[in-house]
């Protein structure tokens, strides 16, 4: 499959993909909420020495994250997206 059928099937309204991403950063926020909580508790008190006091703690935390934030998921919720609209219109005919 060529990068333009790709493009094609993955195709949404930007108001969708900007729904789908926002939906996307809370799954991984709720998955990642043990990582979170690592960090506020290292980040508490503290205002300029976040940055080298708690390094490992945010890096857990990025890490954590990009896998649940990044393109293919993305791609994968727009193809779920996707099909459950075809579905849907099918249902209508």
């Amino acid at each position: 499959m060529g990068f333009i059928e790709d493009a094609r099937n993955n195709h949404v309204k930007k108001k969708v993909e900007e729904a789908l991403r926002s939906k996307m950063k809370q799954k991984a926020l709720k998955q990642c909420d043990r990582y979170t909580a690592k960090y506020a508790e290292c980040a508490s008190g503290r205002t300029l020495s976040i940055v080298w006091s708690c390094r490992q703690q945010a890096k857990e935390l990025n890490d954590c994250l990009h896998q649940f934030t990044n393109d293919s998921v993305l791609d994968e919720m727009k193809k779920e997206y996707m099909l459950k609209q075809g579905a849907e219109s099918s249902a209508r005919v």
